[in-house]
């Protein structure tokens, strides 16, 4: 991830030095975005939106920053992400995000970074967005979402996407979101509230049954909200593990889990 380039606001270490804080999970709402998906996101939201969304400013960011010590953000976009169904739209949105996110790291500099959006589960238009992000854009990494229509990460139609990633050695920010399959499991109770968590959990276990870890080593991976129900269950992954596991996983599940980052936004 990127190093500031400006000294932002730091918090002083015993010995003096500071202590450059960085946060990897801090989302844009790029306005094009809110007025073309208003509906989209208040249903991935239980039927709302909050006011940290439709007042979201890089001005009110960066005041938020400073207040907090933070020197640098790596931005990204939130669930529900940018496929609705439409390659040309999501490829689109996609690009417009990326460009608008990178606009603000020339504004700012050293202030902000990019996880850049892919169009997903469009592999094709996916690699050509890392392509031009990762060497562009100069994006500091990769955003993805827990699952993409119903498939998780660790889908056979995204390991080109993978491969590519692990060529690049890159950063891969991983969020949750809900799939379609789970929308209305309990009619009443928001999305965020279970299986927003929970999505992140199933996304670890895709990539690791599917081989996709064990394939793809240079992938350095950061998975939000302190893994969400994943501590709890890891326990169970490991216990119940099926046989085949032990190819995709030779060194053991435990290991596999202990190779992520996790970021601490609960």
């Amino acid at each position: 991830m990127a190093t500031p380039k400006k000294a932002g606001p730091a918090r002083a270490e015993a010995g003096g030095a500071p202590q450059r804080l960085i946060d990897v999970h801090h989302h844009i709402i790029p306005p094009f975005y809110l007025a073309e998906n208003r509906d989209r996101i208040a249903g991935s939201r239980g039927g709302q939106i909050t006011p940290a969304w439709l007042e979201w400013t890089p001005e009110k960011a960066l005041i938020a920053m400073d207040r907090h010590q933070v020197a640098t953000s790596v931005l990204s976009l939130s669930s529900p992400g940018v496929w609705f169904g439409d390659v040309q739209v999501a490829r689109s949105t996609s690009r417009r995000s990326n460009e608008y996110a990178a606009e603000l790291g020339r504004k700012h500099s050293g202030r902000f970074g990019l996880f850049a959006t892919l169009p997903l589960p469009d592999a094709e238009g996916s690699l050509r967005e890392i392509e031009y992000a990762l060497e562009v854009l100069k994006a500091d990494g990769i955003g993805l979402l827990t699952s993409y229509a119903d498939k998780w990460l660790g889908d056979p139609g995204y390991q080109p996407v993978f491969e590519e990633l692990d060529r690049r050695k890159a950063v891969v920010f991983v969020h949750p979101t809900t799939p379609t399959c789970c929308q209305t499991l309990m009619p009443g109770v928001a999305t965020v509230v279970a299986e927003v968590p929970h999505d992140t959990t199933r996304a670890v276990i895709s990539l690791l049954y599917s081989g996709t870890l064990a394939k793809f080593r240079n992938i350095r991976y950061i998975f939000s909200h302190a893994g969400g129900t994943l501590p709890v269950v890891a326990g169970r992954i490991i216990d119940y593990a099926p046989p085949h596991l032990a190819q995709n996983a030779p060194n053991g599940v435990e290991y596999e889990l202990k190779r992520f980052y996790y970021d601490l936004a609960i």
